[in-house]
C-alpha cells in the first residue's frame, strides 16, 4: 500500500467512524429524551446521557479532521487569490498548510496534557462514574491521525509548490 493510500485510508476510515459515532450519539439523544417524555410510563432517561454524548462527541470532532485536512476542504475565502498567479496560490497553500500542521499539533500537545491532568487526580463523571481521561484518550487517536495527516498534506504542499504542478487552491475540488 502507497503511503498516499495509507493516509487516505486513515483519514477517511477515522471519518466514518466519527460519523458511526455521531449516528449513536443521535439515537441515544433520541432515546433518553423519549425516555424522559415518558417517564410517567415507567420510562426514563439514559443513565448519564449528558456525559456519553459528551466524551463521544470530542471523538467525533476530531475525526473528521484527518479527512478535512486531505481534502483541503477547511474554510477558505480566495477573493484575493484568484487573482495570483499559481505560484503565488501554491505558496500561500504550503504556508496554510504549514500554519494548520503547527495549529493541529499544538492541540494534539494540549488535549495530551489535558489527558494526563485527568489521569493524575483520577477525575470520574458524576453519574456513570467512568474515568473522564477516556474522552481525552479517543479524542487523542484522532487529533494524532489528524497530526500525522497534516505533516503528510504540508510534504504533499511542498512538493507542488517545488514542482510547479499540483493543485491550486482547495477550492478547486469542490468544483470539479
Amino acid at each position: 500500500m502507497s503511503r498516499s493510500r495509507a493516509i487516505e485510508w486513515l483519514a477517511r476510515g477515522l471519518a466514518i467512524l466519527g460519523g458511526l459515532v455521531l449516528v449513536t450519539i443521535t439515537v441515544l439523544t433520541v432515546v433518553s429524551i423519549t425516555g424522559r417524555a415518558f417517564v410517567r410510563y415507567g420510562l426514563g432517561p439514559i443513565p448519564g446521557d449528558f456525559e456519553l454524548v459528551e466524551a463521544l462527541t470530542a471523538f467525533a470532532v476530531f475525526s473528521f479532521l484527518p479527512w478535512c485536512q486531505l481534502r483541503g476542504a477547511h474554510a477558505t475565502v480566495d477573493v484575493f487569490t484568484s487573482f495570483f498567479p499559481d505560484g503565488v496560490n501554491r505558496f500561500i497553500n504550503l504556508v496554510t498548510e504549514i500554519l494548520m500542521t503547527i495549529v493541529i499539533t499544538l492541540i494534539a500537545w494540549r488535549l495530551w496534557h489535558g489527558m494526563l491532568d485527568k489521569m493524575r487526580y483520577n477525575e470520574t463523571t458524576f453519574i456513570l462514574q467512568f474515568p473522564v481521561w477516556w474522552g481525552f484518550a479517543a479524542a487523542m487517536v484522532a487529533v494524532v491521525a489528524g497530526v500525522i495527516v497534516s505533516f503528510y498534506m504540508t510534504y504533499v504542499r511542498f512538493n507542488e509548490f517545488v514542482r510547479g504542478e499540483g493543485e491550486i487552491t482547495s477550492s478547486q475540488e469542490g468544483h470539479s
